[in-house]
C-alpha cells in the first residue's frame, strides 16, 4: 500500500459528481422508505419468541416447511447459540394467542422429534415495540449531536457540520438499502448503525486532524489543494482498515449463520457508504462551508506584544 500514500489524485475536482451521486442514493432511500418501509422485526412489531433444544442438530428447512405446512408461513426459524438450539419466532397479538400458537409449535416440533424440549414462549407487545422503535431513533439523534459537539470542540463549526452531513448521508443511505432489500429491520441493525456513525466519525476524523496539520503548515496551498493532499496522505490508512474490517465482515455474513447475517450486511454497506463519505461527502461540505487556514489558528490574546513590558 506505500504507492498509496504517494498518490496525488484531485479528489475534489470530483465533489460536484459525488454531489450528484450522493443526493441520488438519498432520494432513492428516503423514496423507498416512504414507499416500501422497514421491515420490522419482532422487536419492533411485536410477538413471541420460542428457543427449541434438539440432541441432534436439526435441519432448520425441515422446521421451516413442518411449521408452514402448519399455517405458520411468516414464521423466523434461527440457530440460536448452538448448532443444536432453534429460535422460532412469529407474529401475535396478546398473550393469550401467543400461549395457544406457542403450543400448536410444540406439536409441531414434536411430530418431527420427540427428543426436542421446546422452551416458554417469550412475548414481546407491540407497545414494547413501539417504544423500542422510538428509542432507537433517540438514540441515533443523540449519537449525532453528542459528535456534532465533539467536533465543534475539537476542531471547528464548519468541520462539525461538514461530519455530521456525512454521518446523516451514510445512515439515510444504509437505512435505504434495507428499505430496498427488504431484509429484518431488529434491534441488532439498529445497534449496526450506532456502530457505523462510529465507524465513519473515526475515519473523518483521521482526515479532518491531517487537514488541520496541513493548513497550519501549507500555507501557500489553496483549501481545495490542503484537503486533497490530506485525503493522499491518509489513504493508505483508510483503505488498509476498511479493507481488513471488510474482511472479517464478509466471513460473518457467508459464515456466521443467519442470526447475524443482518448485522453483518449493514456494517458491510455502512463502512463502503462510510469510507467513501469520509473522503468526499465531509470533505466537500466541509469545504462548501467556507473553512480557511484563518479559521483554525489560535485566537490572539489582545495585548500578547505587550507582555514583555515589566
Amino acid at each position: 500500500m506505500k504507492f498509496l500514500t504517494k498518490l496525488k489524485f484531485d479528489f475534489m475536482s470530483y465533489r460536484k459528481a459525488a454531489l450528484v451521486l450522493s443526493l441520488t442514493l438519498i432520494a432513492i432511500s428516503i423514496s423507498a422508505l416512504f414507499v416500501r418501509g422497514l421491515n420490522f422485526g419482532l422487536d419492533f412489531t411485536g410477538g413471541t419468541a420460542v428457543v427449541v433444544e434438539f440432541e441432534n442438530s436439526p435441519n432448520l428447512e425441515s422446521i421451516r416447511s413442518a411449521l408452514e405446512k402448519d399455517s405458520f408461513v411468516d414464521a423466523s426459524v434461527q440457530s440460536f447459540g448452538s448448532a443444536k438450539s432453534v429460535q422460532i419466532r412469529f407474529q401475535s397479538k396478546n398473550e393469550e394467542e401467543s400461549t395457544q400458537l406457542r403450543d400448536q409449535i410444540e406439536r409441531v416440533i414434536l411430530s418431527m422429534d420427540a427428543t426436542a424440549e421446546v422452551g416458554r414462549g417469550d412475548f414481546i407487545g407491540s407497545q414494547v415495540g413501539d417504544e423500542l422503535v422510538e428509542q432507537g431513533s433517540l438514540a441515533i439523534l443523540y449519537a449525532i449531536f453528542g459528535i456534532l459537539l465533539y467536533v465543534t470542540i475539537r476542531f471547528e463549526w464548519r468541520f462539525s457540520l461538514g461530519s455530521v452531513i456525512a454521518l446523516v448521508h451514510d445512515v439515510i443511505i444504509t437505512v435505504g438499502v434495507f428499505s430496498i432489500t427488504q431484509i429484518e429491520f431488529d434491534l441488532t441493525i439498529l445497534a449496526a448503525l450506532l456502530a457505523v456513525i462510529g465507524y465513519s466519525l473515526n475515519d473523518t476524523i483521521v482526515v479532518f486532524d491531517r487537514v488541520r496539520e496541513n493548513f497550519l503548515s501549507m500555507r501557500k496551498k489553496t483549501p481545495q489543494e490542503v484537503f486533497n493532499v490530506s485525503i493522499s496522505q491518509t489513504l493508505s490508512r483508510t483503505v488498509i482498515t476498511s479493507f481488513t474490517t471488510l474482511l472479517v465482515l464478509l466471513a460473518l455474513f457467508f459464515l456466521g449463520g443467519t442470526m447475524i447475517h443482518g448485522f453483518a450486511f449493514a456494517l458491510i454497506v455502512g463502512i463502503v457508504v462510510g469510507t467513501y463519505s469520509s473522503i468526499f461527502v465531509a470533505s466537500t461540505s466541509t469545504l462548501a462551508l467556507g473553512v480557511s487556514r484563518d479559521d483554525l489558528l489560535p485566537a490572539e490574546k489582545e495585548g500578547a506584544n505587550l507582555d514583555h513590558i515589566p
